[in-house]
């Protein structure tokens, strides 16, 4: 974790701690170091989710480009996804997602993509640090006509909905499917797309005020989805986050359809035509056993990254890797973005329903799920990465293993922006794990409280 960046850029609530100065001196930092050695104005596009504050932050952030010499390029409201496909698409040098993602609307964020649609390496972001918090490199400041201009794309979110509609071959037709778009980015992207591929959509959650993106609704709240999708008798209800990087599905029978079974569904219809890479699909240590116990009944290798898309992708792009997610909904799928893209996952998934004639039920039996038991320690900040050393803790999780004969496991990893040590114990037995969870988090507290 980073002095200012987090694990999905720089994030606070808007005003107080993401402050308009911040703003600026990201966009001057960004505007500097991404452009490189270019020769010509560099050009930055920038985009945003529905939140109140994005405006504010939104003129901050250019006026910062623009000190830099830079040329803004604004896209208006449009899904982080369809910022990391068009930065390629208009040859820009960079671009950034003004957007806190799932996260309530007081909060708001910046990250930045460089100029082939990826996520900043951790020294890009140090050194952007440095320059922001300790002065480390001058930033010029151009006069006359050498300072930075803004410029509108209007056609920027149409230029996706066209990005992500080719991605599939499949006429939608037929099929009913319920949306909820969180009152976020996504509330006029995914509705157009999935209806232009011939499908009957009926849609909640797509009216932003500014203020209600991801209350109580989307990918983080799925209650009113499930409901929605049984009581209007759809096919599939797709729920997406605040910024649409994330989908979650619902079946007919308002049944949750996560991010590994997604991914199960996904990957098992591309090894079935010959065209999942290597039949690997890259997952996190959080991931169900269930997902492991499906690849290795149908032929498929799981690698596993630490929890965290940026993760995920460097795995993909190490070992050439095509599909590869969270449990959350965040699925990346190298062929057609570099990020986590909602609206593609959800085609895809839509594609191979339709294609297979079975239900979404049908389909997402092919994973059985163990049940897992996730609780927090509550910990000293400064001790929380210290489990690991500790004899303790060490051998209680050692003995815990032991007792499960493979059939369960026990992870802990610290939050990383909160003084918890996060407690997962998987296991065919809900009672028995959820009582050595609840065990497991007050040894823990009691010995790095």
């Amino acid at each position: 974790m980073g002095r200012l960046f987090g694990t999905d850029g720089v994030r606070g609530i808007a005003n107080t701690e993401l402050t308009c100065d911040l703003a600026f001196k990201l966009g001057r930092a960004g505007a500097f170091v991404l452009s490189g050695e270019n020769a010509k104005r560099p050009r930055i596009l920038v985009g945003k989710d529905t939140r109140r504050s994005g405006d504010m932050l939104e003129s901050a952030l250019v006026a910062g480009i623009c000190s830099a010499g830079a040329q803004a390029i604004l896209a208006g409201v449009v899904p982080t996804p369809a910022v990391a496909c068009l930065v390629r698409k208009y040859g820009c040098d960079a671009g950034v997602v003004i957007s806190a993602s799932h996260n309530p609307a007081e909060f708001n964020g910046i990250k930045f993509f460089n100029s082939e649609g990826y996520k900043l390496l951790d020294e890009i972001e140090e050194r952007m640090e440095r320059i922001i918090l300790d002065d480390a490199e001058e930033i010029p400041s151009p006069v006359g006509d050498q300072v930075g201009t803004v410029h509108t794309i209007e056609s920027a979110a149409e230029d996706y909905v066209d990005h992500a509609i080719q991605t599939i071959k499949t006429d939608l037709s037929g099929l009913r499917v319920a949306l909820d778009c969180a009152n976020g980015a996504s509330s006029i992207t995914s509705p157009k797309a999935i209806r232009r591929l011939g499908a009957e959509v009926l849609v909640i959650n797509n009216q932003p005020d500014g203020m209600n993106i991801n209350r109580d609704c989307g990918s983080t709240h799925l209650d009113m989805i499930k409901k929605f999708t049984v009581e209007n008798r759809c096919h599939v209800g797709l729920a997406f986050d605040g910024d649409a990087d994330r989908v979650l599905a619902v079946d007919e029978k308002g049944r949750l359809v996560d991010g590994d079974h997604i991914m199960a569904i996904i990957g098992l219809d591309l090894k079935n035509k010959g065209l999942l890479a290597h039949n690997t699909i890259v997952a996190t240590v959080m991931s169900n056993m269930g997902f492991d116990e499906m690849a290795r009944n149908n032929g498929l290798n799981i690698i596993k990254a630490p929890v965290g898309d940026r993760y995920v992708l460097e795995k993909m792009l190490e070992g050439g890797f095509i599909l590869g997610g969270e449990q959350s909904g965040h699925v990346i799928m190298t062929e057609h973005n570099t990020t986590g893209d909602g609206l593609i996952t959800a085609l895809m998934l839509l594609s191979v329903l339709k294609d297979s004639g079975k239900s979404l039920s049908e389909l997402n039996s092919v994973m059985k799920d163990y049940p897992q038991v996730l609780r927090n320690a509550r910990v000293c900040n400064s001790k929380k990465y210290s489990y690991r050393e500790d004899p303790i803790i060490e051998e209680h999780c050692s003995r815990l293993e032991q007792a499960f004969h493979g059939e369960g496991r026990v992870l802990i990893r610290p939050s990383g922006t909160e003084p918890l040590v996060r407690v997962m114990i998987e296991g065919k037995d809900q009672d028995y794990i959820t009582e050595k969870a609840e065990e497991l988090v007050r040894i823990i507290e009691e010995r790095l409280g």
